[in-house]
């Protein structure tokens, strides 16, 4: 397929889809994250083949739309073949699609770790558990995390790609496995659960519960203590999955992809997420730009023309008087100013964005950028034209 040799790319997405078995997209909200991940997705499946599935852990549920499917959640679906024909692509593989559902990945991750049936049904059935299992602990970073985890070791997809939270939540979505792990030796779950193992209150902890009782009331105290103590029969269970976690995204087969617009708040998030990436050891395979003017705005001899335009408006109107009624020639000479400034001022935003893209602080293997398109990307036909130009088939279509 032709390449852009306009300066506008570093590399484009193939390789790298090509080359792992995870892709994590992560940056800004409201960059076009979500629809990246799935047009990467989307374009893995057409063009490398294999079986693909594309992961949101983002709480929007923007996805199945994107996608074209409906109920969308924790069981992966496939996405239909007349999906790919009706955007007239014949895909070499598949693409499939899942949502996390936080209250039915804890169960099934309480079913995995608990260490009999009894203690299972326990945790299952404890009002707490119940009340708290889709909040606790910033439980929805963990489990989409095990998720991940969970998906990749059963080995049915060739490729993940992971959509995430907007960026500094990301950073609670990579973090996440280190603090389950935390917690669960941590001091404060000591406390909870020793007295009423033992049912002593040594003299340090004391005012604690005293202060405790009078606020919640000792039967939710020891409500509490119930679920933890149940709960800390996974430990090892927990642990260990968490430790596993860490490793797989540190992995070779992991890598991050950023997602951004070249907007100052949204790009400077997203390189403090690179950064954050780097500090890690993590892999940054790429920074995809969202919404990015095009090259032809940068172009020397357009902005003659566009100068002359706005200058010479009057001029050119009267040239052309004679193929408008009057009412139309009073009309003429203002939309050819407005025109001609219009594109002098976006080349002022244009040659600032790229600018911007050279001054990139974390320089990623692949970088690519990605245009303005004239409509939103709301069906699969319009993230297969994004998917091109991720893939660097700039004779896509774009508006």
């Amino acid at each position: 397929m032709p390449r852009s040799t306009s300066g506008d790319h570093v590399g484009f997405l193939d390789g790298l889809m090509a080359s792992r078995e995870i892709v994590v997209a992560c940056g800004p909200g409201g960059v076009g994250k979500t629809t990246t991940a799935a047009a990467a997705a989307a374009m893995a499946a057409a063009r490398i083949g294999g079986k693909v599935l594309v992961l949101t852990v983002d709480p929007a549920r923007r996805l199945a739309n994107a996608l074209g499917l409906e109920g969308i959640g924790n069981v992966e679906k496939c996405v239909p073949e007349n999906a790919f024909a009706e955007a007239g692509v014949r895909p070499a593989g598949q693409l499939w699609a899942a949502m996390l559902d936080t209250k039915e990945s804890w169960d099934s991750l309480i079913r995995t770790h608990a260490p009999d049936d009894k203690t299972r049904d326990q945790i299952l059935a404890n009002p707490l558990y119940r009340n708290i299992s889709g909040r606790f602990v910033q439980s929805h970073d963990y489990i989409a995390m095990e998720r991940l985890f969970e998906i990749h070791s059963e080995g049915d997809y060739d490729l993940i790609v992971v959509d995430t939270p907007p960026t500094r939540n990301a950073l609670d979505f990579l973090d996440a496995p280190e603090r389950m792990a935390d917690f669960f030796s941590s001091r404060l779950l000591r406390w909870l659960i020793v007295p009423y193992r033992s049912r002593l209150v040594n003299f340090a902890s004391k005012p604690f519960y005293q202060v405790a009782d009078r606020i919640l009331g000792t039967q939710f105290l020891e409500d509490i203590a119930q679920f933890f103590i149940l709960f800390q029969t996974m430990y090892d269970g927990f642990v260990q999955r968490a430790r596993a976690v860490q490793r797989l995204l540190a992995n070779h087969c992991t890598s991050f992809m950023v997602v951004s617009t070249l907007e100052a708040v949204p790009l400077r998030e997203a390189e403090f997420f690179a950064e954050q990436l780097t500090d890690r050891h993590l892999h940054l395979g790429a920074v995809v730009l969202n919404k990015v003017l095009p090259a032809y705005l940068r172009d020397p001899a357009a902005m003659v023309v566009a100068e002359s335009l706005r200058d010479r408006s009057e001029e050119l109107a009267g040239a052309l008087a004679s193929r408008f009624d009057p009412s139309g020639h009073r009309q003429l000479g203002r939309v050819l100013h407005e025109i001609g400034q219009s594109f002098v001022d976006y080349r002022v935003v244009a040659q600032r964005e790229a600018e911007q893209r050279a001054e990139l602080q974390t320089v990623p293997e692949t970088l690519v950028s990605v245009p303005f398109f004239d409509t939103d990307v709301y069906d699969f036909s319009g993230l297969m034209r994004l998917g091109h130009w991720l893939w660097g088939e700039e004779h896509a279509t774009v508006g």
